[in-house]
């Protein structure tokens, strides 16, 4: 997919890869109640960013159906800000960072998390809990043109989620423990960053199901279903709005053969 610049023009670069923070603390404790039982934000989450890569060829733009990922019972969503990579760099600082970042947009990271939690069980992920969509939009949002909401190296916006109209959460993006400079110069570090490249956020406080399941301690409210409507809105990028539609067909795949073995002599 492309991006529309102001709505007006498209940008020439296609999604080439995505890499998803998680930099919002109260998200991070309250999330990880939920996936994995943790009870506390582990001290290595406060030493580097952490992110994942997700399929960058599951991007879909605003409007599009989000189809329910097959075996799914528990689907999520994810409210972020992605930063937009307009030129290549090769382990920035995080000054020369900044300068590779050519806008921003909405993401929201759909998120199966039964199977996540299940793939997440074997040390990897996520991964299949990940793959189904991840859309961007409505369109990408100058660096100039968010000026006004700069407080320091932070964008200072709101950020709100609802489903069929009903409000879900709500936070502000200086809630940020990394700026967007720090994760791209961390995501540089002895590696490129390319055009066409986005840099999520992670999900802000009160942005996922996930998230309240974990500080509620039960799946309240409930998981997204066919038919429901996540809307995003984003102070100064506007609003992004997908509905869920049926799953495609689950094909079976067996369980593993189990095979004997012994530890290395």
């Amino acid at each position: 997919m492309d991006f529309a610049i102001g709505g007006v023009s498209p940008v020439p670069i296609p999604v080439s890869s995505i890499r998803d923070f998680i930099t919002f603390e109260q998200h991070t404790a309250g999330s990880l109640k939920a996936v994995s039982g943790a009870t506390d934000v582990p001290e290595a989450w406060f030493e580097a960013p952490a992110f994942y890569f997700t399929n960058p060829h599951a991007a879909v733009g605003a409007g599009a159906d989000i189809p329910l990922p097959p075996g799914s019972e528990l689907f999520d969503f994810e409210l972020e800000v992605a930063a937009v990579i307009g030129r290549e760099g090769y382990n920035l600082t995080v000054e020369e960072a900044e300068e590779c970042i050519v806008g921003y947009t909405i993401l929201n990271d759909w998120s199966a998390r039964d199977l996540q939690r299940r793939e997440m069980r074997v040390g990897l992920g996520p991964a299949k809990g990940k793959d189904t969509a991840t859309t961007l939009g409505p369109v990408m949002v100058t660096t100039d043109e968010l000026a006004p909401f700069r407080e320091g190296d932070r964008l200072a916006l709101d950020m709100e989620v609802s489903v069929n109209g009903t409000p879900i959460g709500r936070d502000n993006l200086r809630q940020m423990a990394w700026s967007f400079a720090e994760l791209v110069a961390y995501a540089s570090r002895g590696t490129w960053v390319r055009p066409g490249d986005i840099i999520g956020s992670g999900t802000c406080g009160g942005g996922c199901l996930a998230e309240l399941w974990g500080w509620n301690g039960a799946e309240t409210p409930g998981p997204i279903r066919v038919g429901d409507t996540v809307t995003m809105r984003v102070e100064g990028i506007g609003e992004l709005s997908n509905t869920v539609a049926q799953s495609p067909t689950l094909h079976p795949i067996p369980k593993a053969r189990r095979v004997r073995y012994s530890a290395p002599e």
